[in-house]
Protein backbone atom coordinates (compact mmCIF):
# COMPACT_ATOMS: atom_id res chain seq x y z
CA UNK A 1 0.00 0.00 0.00
CA UNK A 2 1.63 3.22 -1.08
CA UNK A 3 0.52 6.46 -0.38
CA UNK A 4 0.79 10.74 -0.07
CA UNK A 5 0.26 13.39 1.95
CA UNK A 6 -0.48 16.72 0.30
CA UNK A 7 -1.98 19.92 1.90
CA UNK A 8 -3.94 17.55 4.63
CA UNK A 9 -5.11 15.29 2.22
CA UNK A 10 -4.19 11.80 2.16
CA UNK A 11 -3.33 10.19 -1.41
CA UNK A 12 -3.44 6.58 -0.84
CA UNK A 13 -3.22 3.97 -3.82
CA UNK A 14 -3.59 0.06 -3.26
CA UNK A 15 -3.07 -2.72 -6.10
CA UNK A 16 -6.17 -3.81 -7.73
CA UNK A 17 -5.62 -7.39 -5.86
CA UNK A 18 -5.81 -5.81 -2.29
CA UNK A 19 -8.89 -3.50 -3.16
CA UNK A 20 -12.85 -4.61 -2.55
CA UNK A 21 -15.34 -3.19 -4.87
CA UNK A 22 -16.03 0.57 -4.15
CA UNK A 23 -13.06 3.16 -3.57
CA UNK A 24 -13.81 3.12 -0.13
CA UNK A 25 -13.80 0.07 0.63
CA UNK A 26 -10.28 -0.50 -0.67
CA UNK A 27 -8.76 1.73 1.86
CA UNK A 28 -11.10 0.39 5.09
CA UNK A 29 -9.82 -3.16 3.89
CA UNK A 30 -6.39 -2.39 3.86
CA UNK A 31 -6.68 -0.41 7.52
CA UNK A 32 -7.93 -3.34 8.97
CA UNK A 33 -6.02 -5.59 7.49
CA UNK A 34 -3.05 -4.46 9.16
CA UNK A 35 -4.21 -2.20 12.43
CA UNK A 36 -7.55 -4.08 13.78
CA UNK A 37 -5.86 -7.38 15.32
CA UNK A 38 -3.26 -5.49 17.04
CA UNK A 39 -4.25 -4.52 20.99
CA UNK A 40 -2.21 -1.01 20.39
CA UNK A 41 -3.82 -0.27 17.42
CA UNK A 42 -4.93 3.15 15.94
CA UNK A 43 -8.35 3.89 16.17
CA UNK A 44 -10.04 5.18 13.22
CA UNK A 45 -13.17 7.27 12.76
CA UNK A 46 -15.14 9.32 10.02
CA UNK A 47 -16.59 12.05 9.58
CA UNK A 48 -20.42 12.39 9.14
CA UNK A 49 -21.94 13.36 6.46
CA UNK A 50 -25.32 15.22 8.37
CA UNK A 51 -25.14 18.61 6.65
CA UNK A 52 -25.44 19.34 2.72
CA UNK A 53 -22.60 20.05 0.11
CA UNK A 54 -20.70 17.02 0.93
CA UNK A 55 -17.23 16.90 2.62
CA UNK A 56 -15.01 18.77 0.22
CA UNK A 57 -16.44 22.10 -0.36
CA UNK A 58 -15.60 21.94 -3.89
CA UNK A 59 -17.62 22.71 -7.46
CA UNK A 60 -16.51 18.82 -8.41
CA UNK A 61 -19.07 16.96 -8.37
CA UNK A 62 -19.77 14.49 -5.81
CA UNK A 63 -21.62 11.30 -4.46
CA UNK A 64 -22.02 12.01 -0.87
CA UNK A 65 -25.61 12.65 0.38
CA UNK A 66 -26.86 13.90 3.70
CA UNK A 67 -29.81 12.22 3.38
CA UNK A 68 -30.46 9.42 6.57
CA UNK A 69 -30.75 6.83 3.94
CA UNK A 70 -27.09 7.56 2.80
CA UNK A 71 -26.03 8.07 6.00
CA UNK A 72 -27.35 4.66 7.44
CA UNK A 73 -25.33 2.57 5.01
CA UNK A 74 -21.87 5.03 5.06
CA UNK A 75 -22.32 4.20 9.06
CA UNK A 76 -23.13 0.00 8.09
CA UNK A 77 -19.90 0.34 6.13
CA UNK A 78 -18.19 1.60 8.44
CA UNK A 79 -18.99 -0.63 11.31
CA UNK A 80 -18.26 -3.94 8.57
CA UNK A 81 -14.77 -2.44 8.28
CA UNK A 82 -13.55 -2.07 11.46
CA UNK A 83 -14.22 1.82 12.34
CA UNK A 84 -14.19 2.43 16.11
CA UNK A 85 -16.63 5.46 15.31
CA UNK A 86 -18.16 8.46 13.49
CA UNK A 87 -18.06 12.14 14.08
CA UNK A 88 -21.29 14.38 13.46
CA UNK A 89 -20.98 18.09 13.15
CA UNK A 90 -23.62 21.24 14.70
CA UNK A 91 -24.37 23.81 12.48
CA UNK A 92 -27.31 25.99 13.42
CA UNK A 93 -26.63 28.04 10.53
CA UNK A 94 -25.68 27.68 6.47
CA UNK A 95 -22.06 28.15 5.91
CA UNK A 96 -18.91 26.41 4.70
CA UNK A 97 -20.50 25.47 1.97
CA UNK A 98 -23.72 23.56 4.35
CA UNK A 99 -27.29 24.59 3.50
CA UNK A 100 -28.74 22.51 5.23
CA UNK A 101 -28.17 21.02 8.35
CA UNK A 102 -29.05 18.32 10.36
CA UNK A 103 -28.96 18.55 14.14
CA UNK A 104 -25.89 16.46 15.57
CA UNK A 105 -27.31 14.52 18.99
CA UNK A 106 -30.26 13.41 17.05
CA UNK A 107 -28.68 12.16 14.15
CA UNK A 108 -26.17 10.17 15.94
CA UNK A 109 -29.25 8.84 17.62
CA UNK A 110 -30.03 7.67 14.22
CA UNK A 111 -27.39 6.35 13.46
CA UNK A 112 -26.83 4.17 16.28
CA UNK A 113 -30.37 2.89 15.97
CA UNK A 114 -28.93 1.14 12.96
CA UNK A 115 -25.82 -0.16 14.02
CA UNK A 116 -24.38 -2.47 16.58
CA UNK A 117 -20.96 -1.97 17.18
CA UNK A 118 -20.07 1.74 15.80
CA UNK A 119 -19.79 4.52 18.48
CA UNK A 120 -21.02 8.20 17.15
CA UNK A 121 -19.19 11.24 18.83
CA UNK A 122 -22.08 14.09 18.95
CA UNK A 123 -21.13 17.36 18.41
CA UNK A 124 -22.21 19.81 21.07
CA UNK A 125 -22.07 23.39 21.58
CA UNK A 126 -21.92 25.25 24.93
CA UNK A 127 -24.00 27.97 24.91
CA UNK A 128 -26.76 26.90 22.71
CA UNK A 129 -26.77 23.49 24.77
CA UNK A 130 -26.80 23.56 29.16
CA UNK A 131 -24.74 21.15 30.68
CA UNK A 132 -27.98 19.72 32.76
CA UNK A 133 -29.81 19.05 29.62
CA UNK A 134 -27.18 17.86 27.27
CA UNK A 135 -25.83 15.45 29.92
CA UNK A 136 -29.90 13.91 30.07
CA UNK A 137 -29.72 13.86 26.81
CA UNK A 138 -26.57 11.67 26.51
CA UNK A 139 -27.17 9.50 29.50
CA UNK A 140 -30.29 8.65 27.84
CA UNK A 141 -29.15 7.70 24.40
CA UNK A 142 -25.88 6.14 26.22
CA UNK A 143 -28.61 3.79 28.28
CA UNK A 144 -30.41 2.34 25.13
CA UNK A 145 -27.65 2.01 22.64
CA UNK A 146 -25.32 0.05 25.03
CA UNK A 147 -23.07 2.74 25.72
CA UNK A 148 -22.64 3.86 22.12
CA UNK A 149 -22.30 7.64 22.56
CA UNK A 150 -19.74 10.10 22.99
CA UNK A 151 -19.45 14.24 22.75
CA UNK A 152 -16.77 16.62 21.23
CA UNK A 153 -17.47 19.81 23.00
CA UNK A 154 -16.76 22.49 20.88
CA UNK A 155 -16.06 25.89 21.91
CA UNK A 156 -17.51 27.64 18.31
CA UNK A 157 -15.90 30.08 15.56
CA UNK A 158 -18.94 31.15 13.60
CA UNK A 159 -19.64 34.74 15.10
CA UNK A 160 -22.79 35.21 12.66
CA UNK A 161 -24.01 31.41 13.94
CA UNK A 162 -23.99 32.48 17.44
CA UNK A 163 -25.94 36.10 16.98
CA UNK A 164 -28.40 35.05 14.50
CA UNK A 165 -29.54 32.39 17.50
CA UNK A 166 -29.84 35.00 19.91
CA UNK A 167 -26.40 33.52 21.56
CA UNK A 168 -23.40 36.06 23.39
CA UNK A 169 -20.55 35.69 21.09
CA UNK A 170 -17.57 35.72 23.18
CA UNK A 171 -14.40 36.29 22.69
CA UNK A 172 -11.43 33.33 22.40
CA UNK A 173 -10.94 32.63 26.20
CA UNK A 174 -14.02 33.00 27.36
CA UNK A 175 -15.38 30.49 24.66
CA UNK A 176 -12.92 27.95 26.16
CA UNK A 177 -13.55 28.87 29.39
CA UNK A 178 -17.09 27.72 29.16
CA UNK A 179 -16.21 25.00 27.39
CA UNK A 180 -13.85 23.90 30.70
CA UNK A 181 -16.84 24.45 32.83
CA UNK A 182 -19.44 22.41 30.52
CA UNK A 183 -17.25 19.69 30.10
CA UNK A 184 -16.67 19.60 34.32
CA UNK A 185 -20.22 20.35 34.90
CA UNK A 186 -21.26 17.05 32.32
CA UNK A 187 -18.74 15.19 34.00
CA UNK A 188 -19.39 15.85 37.78
CA UNK A 189 -23.51 15.49 37.00
CA UNK A 190 -22.84 11.75 35.20
CA UNK A 191 -20.79 10.91 38.23
CA UNK A 192 -22.64 12.20 41.09
CA UNK A 193 -23.99 9.96 43.99
CA UNK A 194 -27.55 10.23 45.19
CA UNK A 195 -26.88 13.57 47.18
CA UNK A 196 -26.83 15.16 43.48
CA UNK A 197 -24.60 17.72 42.05
CA UNK A 198 -24.07 21.44 42.83
CA UNK A 199 -21.96 23.39 40.17
CA UNK A 200 -21.27 27.48 40.96
CA UNK A 201 -19.47 28.55 37.66
CA UNK A 202 -19.13 32.03 36.02
CA UNK A 203 -21.24 30.44 33.11
CA UNK A 204 -23.07 27.98 35.05
CA UNK A 205 -24.76 27.15 37.86
CA UNK A 206 -26.91 24.93 39.25
CA UNK A 207 -27.58 22.68 42.80
CA UNK A 208 -28.40 19.48 43.70
CA UNK A 209 -29.00 17.98 40.65
CA UNK A 210 -29.16 14.28 40.76
CA UNK A 211 -29.49 12.56 37.22
CA UNK A 212 -31.32 8.95 36.76
CA UNK A 213 -30.54 7.16 35.17
CA UNK A 214 -27.06 7.47 35.23
CA UNK A 215 -24.79 6.62 32.12
CA UNK A 216 -23.99 2.71 30.96
CA UNK A 217 -20.54 3.76 30.03
CA UNK A 218 -17.94 4.44 33.54
CA UNK A 219 -16.91 6.42 34.82
CA UNK A 220 -19.22 8.25 32.14
CA UNK A 221 -18.99 8.68 27.69
CA UNK A 222 -16.19 9.70 26.40
CA UNK A 223 -15.36 13.82 25.96
CA UNK A 224 -13.80 14.78 22.90
CA UNK A 225 -12.19 18.58 22.46
CA UNK A 226 -10.07 20.27 20.35
CA UNK A 227 -8.05 23.35 19.29
CA UNK A 228 -4.67 24.51 18.66
CA UNK A 229 -4.50 27.38 20.63
CA UNK A 230 -2.81 27.57 24.79
CA UNK A 231 -6.76 27.56 26.14
CA UNK A 232 -7.33 24.67 23.93
CA UNK A 233 -4.16 22.97 25.08
CA UNK A 234 -5.11 23.16 28.57
CA UNK A 235 -8.70 22.17 28.46
CA UNK A 236 -7.56 18.98 27.00
CA UNK A 237 -4.59 18.31 29.36
CA UNK A 238 -7.14 19.76 32.23
CA UNK A 239 -11.04 18.27 31.54
CA UNK A 240 -10.91 16.62 28.30
CA UNK A 241 -10.62 12.59 27.76
CA UNK A 242 -9.52 13.20 23.80
CA UNK A 243 -7.84 15.73 22.31
CA UNK A 244 -8.63 16.38 18.86
CA UNK A 245 -5.84 17.74 16.56
CA UNK A 246 -6.15 19.58 13.08
CA UNK A 247 -4.16 19.90 10.13
CA UNK A 248 0.02 19.28 10.61
CA UNK A 249 2.46 17.59 10.04
CA UNK A 250 4.23 14.49 12.09
CA UNK A 251 6.50 17.14 13.74
CA UNK A 252 3.56 19.31 14.53
CA UNK A 253 1.66 16.72 15.83
CA UNK A 254 4.70 15.50 18.18
CA UNK A 255 4.99 18.76 19.81
CA UNK A 256 1.26 19.13 20.24
CA UNK A 257 1.36 15.85 22.32
CA UNK A 258 4.27 16.53 24.03
CA UNK A 259 2.85 19.86 25.66
CA UNK A 260 -0.42 18.28 26.20
CA UNK A 261 0.92 15.43 27.83
CA UNK A 262 3.17 17.84 30.41
CA UNK A 263 0.42 20.45 30.85
CA UNK A 264 -1.60 17.44 31.52
CA UNK A 265 1.01 16.27 34.44
CA UNK A 266 1.11 19.05 35.76
CA UNK A 267 -2.49 19.34 36.17
CA UNK A 268 -2.60 15.75 37.79
CA UNK A 269 -3.82 13.95 35.15
CA UNK A 270 -0.71 12.04 33.65
CA UNK A 271 -1.53 9.38 31.41
CA UNK A 272 -5.45 10.61 31.14
CA UNK A 273 -5.77 12.36 27.98
CA UNK A 274 -6.09 10.12 24.38
CA UNK A 275 -5.05 12.13 20.93
CA UNK A 276 -7.06 12.14 17.47
CA UNK A 277 -5.80 13.90 14.59
CA UNK A 278 -7.71 14.75 11.17
CA UNK A 279 -7.20 13.23 7.91
CA UNK A 280 -8.58 13.36 4.92
CA UNK A 281 -8.10 9.71 2.16
CA UNK A 282 -7.99 10.25 -1.48
CA UNK A 283 -7.67 6.33 -2.78
CA UNK A 284 -6.96 5.45 -6.38
CA UNK A 285 -4.69 3.00 -8.24
CA UNK A 286 -1.70 4.96 -8.59
CA UNK A 287 0.04 8.16 -6.72
CA UNK A 288 0.32 10.39 -10.03
CA UNK A 289 -3.57 9.61 -10.50
CA UNK A 290 -4.65 10.12 -6.61
CA UNK A 291 -2.55 13.63 -6.95
CA UNK A 292 -4.65 14.46 -9.83
CA UNK A 293 -8.37 13.79 -8.29
CA UNK A 294 -6.69 16.04 -5.00
CA UNK A 295 -5.37 19.03 -7.88
CA UNK A 296 -8.84 19.22 -9.36
CA UNK A 297 -11.04 19.02 -5.90
CA UNK A 298 -8.66 21.92 -5.10
CA UNK A 299 -8.52 23.80 -8.50
CA UNK A 300 -12.79 23.22 -8.31
CA UNK A 301 -12.98 24.89 -5.04
CA UNK A 302 -16.05 27.12 -3.59
CA UNK A 303 -13.39 29.73 -3.41
CA UNK A 304 -16.41 32.16 -1.94
CA UNK A 305 -17.23 29.84 0.91
CA UNK A 306 -13.51 28.83 1.72
CA UNK A 307 -12.27 32.35 2.22
CA UNK A 308 -15.20 33.61 4.37
CA UNK A 309 -14.60 30.35 6.53
CA UNK A 310 -11.02 31.28 6.62
CA UNK A 311 -11.74 34.52 7.17
CA UNK A 312 -14.20 34.22 9.85
CA UNK A 313 -12.01 31.07 11.98
CA UNK A 314 -8.91 33.31 11.70
CA UNK A 315 -10.59 36.25 12.98
CA UNK A 316 -11.96 33.87 15.34
CA UNK A 317 -8.97 32.79 16.87
CA UNK A 318 -6.84 36.25 16.33
CA UNK A 319 -7.40 37.32 20.25
CA UNK A 320 -5.97 34.19 21.33
CA UNK A 321 -2.75 35.06 23.00
CA UNK A 322 -0.16 33.16 20.64
CA UNK A 323 -2.20 33.57 17.61
CA UNK A 324 -2.68 30.32 17.39
CA UNK A 325 -6.03 29.23 16.84
CA UNK A 326 -7.79 25.93 15.10
CA UNK A 327 -7.17 27.17 11.57
CA UNK A 328 -4.28 30.05 12.16
CA UNK A 329 -1.67 28.30 9.37
CA UNK A 330 -4.04 27.08 7.21
CA UNK A 331 -4.26 28.19 3.38
CA UNK A 332 -6.92 27.91 0.73
CA UNK A 333 -5.99 24.61 0.01
CA UNK A 334 -5.97 22.75 2.87
CA UNK A 335 -9.88 24.13 3.97
CA UNK A 336 -11.27 22.99 0.60
CA UNK A 337 -11.92 19.55 2.90
CA UNK A 338 -13.25 20.14 5.98
CA UNK A 339 -11.01 21.28 9.08
CA UNK A 340 -7.46 20.65 7.43
CA UNK A 341 -5.58 17.53 7.59
CA UNK A 342 -3.12 15.09 8.29
CA UNK A 343 0.12 16.44 6.22
CA UNK A 344 2.79 13.23 5.67
CA UNK A 345 5.78 12.72 3.58
CA UNK A 346 5.55 9.63 0.98
CA UNK A 347 5.86 7.20 3.90
CA UNK A 348 3.22 4.93 4.98
CA UNK A 349 0.65 6.61 6.83
CA UNK A 350 -0.16 4.03 8.53
CA UNK A 351 3.53 3.59 9.67
CA UNK A 352 3.89 6.56 10.72
CA UNK A 353 0.61 6.67 12.51
CA UNK A 354 1.99 3.78 14.49
CA UNK A 355 5.98 4.70 14.44
CA UNK A 356 5.83 6.83 17.58
CA UNK A 357 3.26 9.88 16.67
CA UNK A 358 1.65 9.03 19.53
CA UNK A 359 -1.22 9.42 18.06
CA UNK A 360 -4.34 7.22 19.44
CA UNK A 361 -6.91 8.11 16.67
CA UNK A 362 -7.55 9.47 13.51
CA UNK A 363 -10.87 10.98 12.12
CA UNK A 364 -10.87 9.65 8.16
CA UNK A 365 -12.57 11.67 5.39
Amino acid sequence: MKHIVEHGTTLIHTPSSTRSNGTADGYTAAVQLDLNQDPDRVLFAYWVPNVSGGLVVSKIAQKTNWDLVSNVRYAKTAEAYGFEYGLTQIRFAASYGAANQHESVSFSQALLHSTERLKLIAAILPGPWNPTVAAKQIASIDNYTNGRIAVNIVSGWNKSEFTSIGQWWLEHAERYRRSNEFIRALKGIWTAGEEGFTFGGDFYQFRDYNLAPKPLQKPHPEIFQGGNSDDARNNGAEVSDWYFMNGNNLEGFREQITDVKERARKAGREGQVRFAVNGFVIIRDTEEEAIRVLKEIQGKADTEAVEAFREAVQQAGASTGNKKGMWADSKLEDLVQYNDGFKTKSNPVVEELRGGSGVDCSSAL
